[in-house]
């Protein structure tokens, strides 16, 4: 309320303030927000009956009643009574729309006595607060997203939403709302729904972005519009989703999953189970899938088969000359195949041909062969056993007839001459499926098994026969048809075989048993299941035999998906053939109550194999000996390779080879075959040779072969293993008016030549007067593998540490040749293998005095050491030869023939004998 004005007047003088003032009961009134201005309805007016007297019938002040109220009454007038209702501060809609207070009037009273005034009574005013559309209208989220599949037309896709903060409805409501992108197949309500106005495709365009906007009701529009994200998804079909068509494979790397994210879309039909089947397709690599392309001996070794076996089609060479004509597939990671076009065969010398075939004896061999040609096929001879003249007898054979596998056998009379079984028949899927089988039949007369992949099969037909007549005709082995030798006018090859052969093999007086046939057989490379534990009891699985194929089944979607998210690829090859594999899956699904209900496409993929980093197999040591004779003659003979070392050395993918610095890692695996060979003319057996010390081999798995051409040492093992046997290789000469200068060449091979070594050069000079010296020469090349370690390089010799040896040298000959002599007629002719082979020719061994020591080494070492400043020029033009690295994993003959060199003695190793020596190692 207003403060009454004071006024001095002479209270006698004053009427009476005999009434209260009035005003309405109740009042309403609206204010625009922002603004102070309300307009009451009824207007403000107090009325008071003293009027017209002075200040009791005049209106001093309104009061306003209430907590909090932003409102204050004025009165304009006092005669009259008239006032205004206003705003004490902007009041906002948004903040209250509605305001309710009561009011009261009051008079002037009688004068300066305030006591005196009186009040009308309360009235009731209701204000509201009118609205200012002062927001626009803002989008709930600021993009919207949405996926729709192709060919249909949807009433609402999606439903965009704007809101207002403005309070009254007709400016927070959004009346309208727009799509602002031009040319879009998409409209919009004014509820916000989204809907396609045509057909949309996945392949004409996959994703449309189009701009929304929002309008109030006040027709303000929204500052800011809103993104519409619209997929268009290809219509529905069941299928495997989520896979890769290529899944690269680093060797070494272990397993490797292959759909990590695989999962089946059943586009929500009612599947109870689900079948699937994964196949790792191989029938392109090697004999159908990466296996060691170790030879036949060599794996037959590992497997830990029977010693004696006779490999029927060997690399051709000079002394396996009998396979030069046959037509070979080298292009498959040395894997050595023969292929058979229906007019090839080799009839095998008598010198291979097995002569003791017993009651017990086994035929091996790799067999791929398809259809026959022709409605009546005729039969198709793999091994054949006839007369070689005047008859036409067949003694044992192996042919296939029809997709039938046919084994015969008849015995001479000379081993009973009762009716007893002689052909065997097998009716196999597998001889016709184009594919690669491993074939083995185990001969315990008369009975006759089958295994093909190491799995048993009972023939179906045996037939009798009685035995064959006695008689003096020689007989015909031949592979890949038969001879037809007597009843003809002309001999010649019949039944010609179709088909491809590898690793054909017979091994007499002896059965194979399955755990071998399994490890020959046996693929390293296949499917696997990682974290079988969490598969759980609802997943059915089964593997084949060579883990190629698997199949899983099981009744519960999410776990056929885990499951098949599970499935990886191992290779466990040191040295993996690289390239592609295929994988194929095929799926059938089963709904409720009826067998099939959904056609799940096939997947089509491809896993690469990635190649290896090359590595290289370095020979190094001493390349040039200077001998004496007496070391020539002497029992120990001339140790050729002392201080022979074999590395394999690999530069990691990351590092630059043409750096100054580059560092190297070295590598460990096996080697197949070393061999040792003469540059230039071969021995003569009459006045020298190559040999092994006795017992060289012990505890290895190596063999040898000799001849005059040089010295094979093959069988799969370390290069630990080798380096010792190649130090035990000695020269001898027996005739000192004919000794002359030799060079010898050593080569190294893994996986039968897929990596070889370097060329090591040794010369050989001899020194009849003097003692013996070297010079070292070290040769490098390249090859490949994995499991790494520090490399430890050769140390080069001083020219200080030259010159102590020398004088060393001096006078430990003198004491030397005295024990020498004392000894000399103690010797047997031998050298402990480990006291001698390993000490290397010019070092002593003082482990163990007990150790028989060729007293000649300190002459040689003195020797070595005069000659050496001599040598230098000489050298230095040899090494410009010798540090020429062999890149090429095929011989070439030809130009071994061109340098001189003689073939390697490994290439008639077949009949598993060394020719100098009727010991076996």
């Amino acid at each position: 309320s207003g403060d009454l004005l004071p006024t001095v007047i002479d209270s006698h003088l004053l009427p009476l303030n005999k009434h209260k003032p009035w005003i309405e009961t109740s009042y309403h009134g609206v204010i625009v927000e922002n603004l102070d201005t309300v307009l009451l309805d009824p207007p403000l007016v107090a009325l008071d009956k003293d009027a017209p007297e002075s200040f009791a019938g005049e209106i001093c002040a309104f009061r306003v009643l209430g907590q909090d109220i932003p409102f204050e009454a004025v009165v304009l007038n006092r005669t009259s009574g008239k006032g205004v209702l206003r705003a004490r501060d902007p009041v906002d809609c948004e903040t209250r729309r509605e305001y309710s207070f009561s009011i009261q009037a009051y008079d002037c009273g009688t004068g300066d006595r305030a006591a005196s005034r009186k009040k009308s009574h309360k009235a009731t005013v209701h204000i509201q607060v009118d609205d200012v559309n002062e927001f626009p209208p803002v989008f709930s989220e600021p993009g919207y997203h949405a996926a729709v599949t192709e060919g249909k037309i949807y009433d609402s896709i999606l439903q965009v939403e704007a809101t207002d903060r403005d309070c009254s409805p007709q400016y927070s409501q959004i009346c309208n709302y727009d799509i602002v992108t031009p040319g879009t197949p998409f409209a919009i309500d004014r509820n916000g729904n989204i809907r396609n106005t045509e057909r949309l495709s996945y392949d004409k365009q996959r994703r449309y972005k189009i701009m929304v906007t929002a309008f109030d009701c006040g027709q303000q529009r929204a500052r800011e519009n809103a993104l519409v994200r619209i997929d268009v998804k290809p219509a529905c079909k069941p299928g495997w989703q989520g896979w890769n068509k290529r899944v690269d494979y680093e060797p070494g790397t272990g397993s490797k999953q292959l759909f990590p994210k695989m999962h089946l879309e059943t586009c929500d039909e009612p599947v109870s189970s689900v079948r699937a089947t994964v196949e790792l397709q191989t029938s392109h690599i090697g004999k159908g899938c990466d296996r060691e392309t170790y030879s036949e001996n060599s794996l037959q070794k590992l497997c830990g088969a029977a010693s004696g076996s006779m490999d029927l089609l060997p690399a051709p060479s000079s002394a396996t000359n009998w396979t030069a004509s046959l037509l070979t597939d080298s292009g498959r990671d040395s894997d050595l195949i023969f292929r058979f076009e229906g007019w090839q065969a080799a009839n095998i010398p008598d010198r291979v041909v097995p002569q003791n075939l017993t009651d017990q004896f086994t035929i091996a061999t790799w067999m791929k062969h398809g259809p026959s040609p022709g409605l009546r096929a005729e039969k198709e001879t793999l091994l054949c056993n006839s007369d070689k003249t005047e008859m036409n007898r067949h003694h044992y054979a192996l042919s296939v007839h029809n997709c039938r596998l046919v084994f015969l056998l008849r015995r001479d009379f000379t081993q009973g001459g009762t009716f007893r079984p002689a052909e065997f028949h097998w009716k196999l899927e597998q001889i016709c499926d184009k594919e690669w089988h491993y074939y083995v039949i185990n001969v315990e007369s008369p009975r006759v098994a089958l295994f093909v992949d190491g799995v048993s099969y009972e023939p179906y037909l045996v037939t009798d026969d009685w035995p064959i007549h006695p008689s003096q005709i020689d007989e015909q082995l031949t592979v890949g048809a038969c001879w037809q030798g007597g009843e003809v006018n002309t001999p010649r090859f019949t039944q010609y075989f179709r088909g491809s052969l590898s690793g054909l093999t017979i091994r007499p007086g002896r059965i194979e048993n399955q755990r071998v046939i399994s490890c020959l057989q046996a693929c390293k490379e296949g499917l696997d299941i990682s974290s079988l534990e969490s598969l759980g009891g609802g997943i059915k699985f089964h593997f084949n035999p060579a883990q190629s194929i698997l199949v899983m089944e099981g009744d519960d979607l999410d776990s056929i998906n885990a499951a098949l998210s599970k499935v990886s690829y191992i290779n466990s090859r040191q040295f993996p053939t690289p390239g592609l594999r295929r994988l194929h899956i095929t799926t059938t699904a089963q709904c409720f109550g009826e067998d099939t209900c959904v056609s799940i496409p096939d997947v089509e993929a491809v896993l690469i194999v990635l190649p290896p980093a090359e590595p290289r197999i370095t020979i190094s040591g001493t390349g040039r000996l200077i001998a004496p004779v007496n070391d020539l003659q002497g029992p120990a003979g001339l140790p050729l390779f002392p201080d022979l070392h074999i590395t394999s050395t690999v530069m990691p993918g990351d590092i630059d080879a043409t750096a100054p610095h580059a560092s190297v890692l070295e590598i460990l695996h096996n080697l197949d075959y070393c061999d040792v060979l003469l540059v230039g003319e071969e021995l003569n057996p009459q006045q020298e040779s190559l040999q092994l010390l006795p017992g060289a081999l012990l505890g290895k798995h190596l063999d040898v072969t000799n001849s005059s051409s040089g010295i094979s040492i093959y069988g799969v093992d370390s290069m630990v293993h080798y380096e010792q046997v190649i130090r035990q290789v000695r020269y001898y000469h027996w005739n000192p008016e004919a000794i002359r200068d030799r060079k010898f060449r050593l080569t190294c091979s893994e996986l039968n030549g897929r990596y070889t070594s370097n060329e090591f050069n040794l010369e050989v000079s001899v020194d009849v007067l003097h003692g013996a010296g070297y010079q070292q020469h070290i040769g490098h090349m390249a090859a490949q593998a994995q499991y790494l370690r520090a490399v430890q390089h050769p140390v080069m010799v001083h020219a200080a540490t030259v010159v102590i040896v020398m004088c060393i040298a001096a006078l430990v000959v003198i004491v030397v040749l005295g024990v020498y002599r004392i000894h000399a007629a103690q010797q047997d002719g031998s050298v402990n293998e480990e006291g001698r082979g390993k000490r290397g020719w010019t070092d002593w061994d003082d482990s163990a005095l007990t150790i028989t020591v060729n007293p000649m080494e300190s002459v040689q070492e003195q020797r070595g050491a005069a000659e050496e400043e001599g040598e230098q020029d000489e050298e230095e033009e040899d090494g410009e030869d010798m540090e020429e690295d062999v890149t090429s994993t095929e011989s070439e003959d030809s130009d071994d023939e061109e340098q001189g060199v003689a073939r390697s003695p490994r290439e008639g190793k077949s009949n598993g004998h060394v020719e100098w020596n009727n010991c076996t190692y």
